[in-house]
């Protein structure tokens, strides 16, 4: 368990550091210009719709052949994929054929990542006390930051300590060398790894599905549909509430690249925090009560919030990263353990597939692009916070009618 939990700092480091890192990226790869920020995002975006096949993919193996067989493979793929961009060409050696390159090899990395995260939660609330699952499961999303912070913190290091032109011809590099060599290390940790005790259960009954997916959509189509709600909250909140804030900030001028990375370091240390803290809780007081109040925040807070990153003062903009931030992880921890819990174990990597990893293609990878356009395009610094709060209204009538899903005992 503690070797999945670590799993996702490696996971989100290699997933994340692409966006931390998106200004940078804009020049290498797509030349400089007005468009290409945008262009870059577009990336962010386009590997973020790979996630649902990937996670269908993986899934069906992990459902079907063992949650450790499919973490093996997922992670061992990811490896040559933070490598390979490491080692590409850029705009400046082979011209637009460099976004090409980097635009396929994010394809793979989200292709990977798809079933990462969705069955290392499987696997952590599996193995947890029945009293414990909240506390457990939030643990991914703990760990998941851990690695977005380190992704930002070592972008954010070469930022400050290279000129711009030695950063822009192989300085970029560094991040993803570093990435590779612990998706290499997570592999080999993985191989000790113990199976899923409830997919040994599975086995031991002869319960294992199949053809999960088709088991999954014949059997439970409401908790996937469940799982999608609470995990387009997550992923919006997450991805336009906290990654995308670097590029917004450096967007509308409020500050520079290097600047807004350490900001969005701070913000990575309060979900950190919050995360467990917040896994407890919904083990004590449910998972229901504690999403609806969260939901409330999502569409009370984000617009203010933006708003006051914009007024380019820094102790605003630290205010509003910190609250969104906080909203952020509290969704992420309770998101954790309750989407897999919508499921049984027989189908249950393949129900969050179909459900909760849709939803974080859809809020998650298009949101921040999204974003980006329509803040340019309208010169209102608060579109974001908008989104986020339009999705928060449109999951609270879901939330009201979820069922709780805590242990009684």
């Amino acid at each position: 368990m503690a070797v999945a939990a670590f799993s996702t700092v490696v996971e989100w480091y290699d997933f994340t550091l692409y966006l931390y890192l998106a200004t940078v990226m804009s020049r290498v790869f797509f030349g400089g210009g007005e468009a290409s920020l945008a262009a870059a995002l577009a990336g962010f975006a386009v590997a973020y719709l790979m996630r649902p096949l990937g996670a269908a993919v993986f899934g069906h193996i992990g459902d079907r052949y063992g949650r450790r067989r499919m973490m093996l493979l997922s992670m061992l793929l990811m490896t040559g994929a933070m490598l390979a961009t490491a080692l590409l060409p850029t705009y400046a050696q082979i011209g637009p054929a460099a976004g090409v390159q980097v635009l396929l090899l994010r394809c793979v990395m989200g292709f990977s990542v798809g079933g990462e995260y969705t069955g290392v939660v499987a696997y952590l609330m599996e193995g947890a006390p029945r009293g414990k699952r909240g506390l457990v499961a939030s643990l991914a999303s703990a760990a998941s930051e851990v690695g977005a912070l380190l992704a930002v913190a070592v972008s954010a290091l070469t930022v400050h300590l290279m000129s711009q032109a030695d950063l822009d011809g192989w300085g970029w590099r560094i991040p993803f060398l570093v990435g590779a060599g612990l998706a290499a290390s997570v592999w080999l940790a993985r191989s000790t790894m113990q199976e899923s005790p409830d997919f040994e259960r599975q086995q031991a009954f002869g319960t294992i599905p199949d053809r999960p997916l088709r088991h999954t959509l014949r059997h439970h189509k409401a908790g996937i549909l469940r799982s999608f709600a609470i995990s387009a909250l997550g992923s919006i909140t997450y991805y336009v509430g906290i990654t995308y804030v670097p590029a917004f900030l450096t967007s509308v001028g409020a500050m520079g690249e290097g600047l807004s990375l350490w900001l969005a370091t701070a913000a990575a240390v309060v979900v950190i925090l919050v995360t467990p803290f917040i896994g407890l809780l919904s083990d004590r007081w449910g998972r229901k009560p504690m999403l609806l109040a969260l939901a409330g925040l999502g569409a009370i807070l984000p617009m203010t919030m933006f708003s006051l990153m914009a007024s380019g003062s820094a102790a605003s903009a630290l205010l509003g990263a910190i609250v969104l931030a906080a909203v952020a992880g509290g969704v992420s921890a309770v998101g954790a353990v309750a989407t897999a819990e919508q499921f049984p174990g027989e189908g249950r990597l393949s129900g969050l597939a179909l459900g909760a990893t849709a939803a974080t293609a859809i809020f998650g990878g298009l949101t921040p692009y999204a974003a980006q356009k329509l803040t340019d395009r309208t010169g209102w610094p608060m579109v974001p916070g908008a989104m986020i709060a339009l999705v928060a209204m449109l999951v609270l009538p879901v939330l009201l009618t979820l069922r709780e899903t805590r242990p009684k005992d």
